[in-house]
């Protein structure tokens, strides 16, 4: 009996040393395939956005062969955006998604027959491009300027942190994220958010890299994102590791059904996704009633 308790104490006086120190005082999460502390995924995700962010769209239109504008308009007509909305796109700092917003609304406004000038249309419909990089940021206001677009204040840059929004509760008519959701350290909390800031009858959409099931089109993408991508990573952006942990942080995003099981989690009704090019990429989408 004793010498049992002696190699009780023992045991507890080693595994603190066979455990990593990041394990003892906080809890892990992926960073693509690694674990690493919480606390320091937010960092390790800013300074990959920071590395990719001058050559972020070019890399989006090479990696998917200019598929993810078709993605993009399909995410912007199920939002179905009005003259006057209040929007919020989130982690769309090259504007990508919000300048896609305000042109549809444009066209809107051009095809709608109110008893209101079009002046007053435009004061009213502000879109909120929220960012957590302010490099990504600065692209798309560079972008946003070199097409004339926001002059008027319709478009409004905002540093933040999906995951504690700086916007008053029920004060926003919706909400985007493209690409970003699967970055961030705990979607639980995104998704909250997101539930929190809209108005009643708002509308949360997310378009997001996703699962493929079928065996064929799997082995194919498997393929391609492991070996493709991050050569071209290395060749056009002259960095591979970034590239290499986008690919490997989708893989380790939830399946479609976790995710929308997710999204009612936090509060959403109707909750609903559409698989593209056969789950390559997913919209989710829900409403808050």
């Amino acid at each position: 009996m004793a010498l049992r308790m002696v190699a009780r104490k023992m045991r507890s006086k080693l595994l603190p040393s066979l455990t990593p120190a990041y394990m003892l005082h906080s809890h892990a999460t992926s960073f693509g395939f690694q674990e690493v502390p919480e606390e320091e995924k937010s960092k390790m995700v800013g300074n990959v956005f920071t590395s990719v962010a001058s050559n972020y769209d070019v890399m989006n239109d090479l990696m998917s062969a200019g598929l993810h504008r078709l993605w993009k308009e399909r995410l912007v007509s199920k939002l179905n955006p009005f003259p006057g909305m209040k929007h919020l796109d989130v982690a769309g700092g090259t504007g990508d998604v919000a300048f896609r917003i305000l042109e549809s609304i444009n066209s809107v406004r051009r095809r709608a027959l109110q008893d209101m000038s079009e002046d007053n249309l435009q004061e009213e419909t502000q879109i909120y491009v929220c960012d957590i990089n302010p490099n990504m940021l600065n692209v798309g206001k560079m972008r946003a300027q070199e097409r004339g677009l926001g002059e008027d204040g319709s478009l409004v840059w905002v540093g933040g942190d999906a995951e504690a929004l700086n916007f008053e509760d029920d004060s926003v008519d919706g909400y985007t994220i493209a690409f970003g959701i699967r970055n961030v350290t705990h979607i639980e909390k995104v998704l909250s958010e997101a539930h929190r800031v809209l108005k009643k009858g708002g509308r949360f959409l997310c378009l997001e890299l996703s699962h493929v099931e079928n065996p064929a089109l799997k082995q194919l993408y498997d393929y391609y994102s492991f070996s493709v991508i991050p050569a071209i990573g290395e060749l056009v952006a002259g960095d591979r590791n970034s590239y290499q942990y986008l690919v490997e942080s989708i893989r380790k995003f939830p399946s479609q059904e976790n995710f929308a099981s997710m999204i009612a989690e936090a509060g959403f009704q109707k909750v609903e996704y559409e698989n593209l090019v056969g789950g390559v990429v997913a919209i989710h989408s829900g409403l808050k009633f």
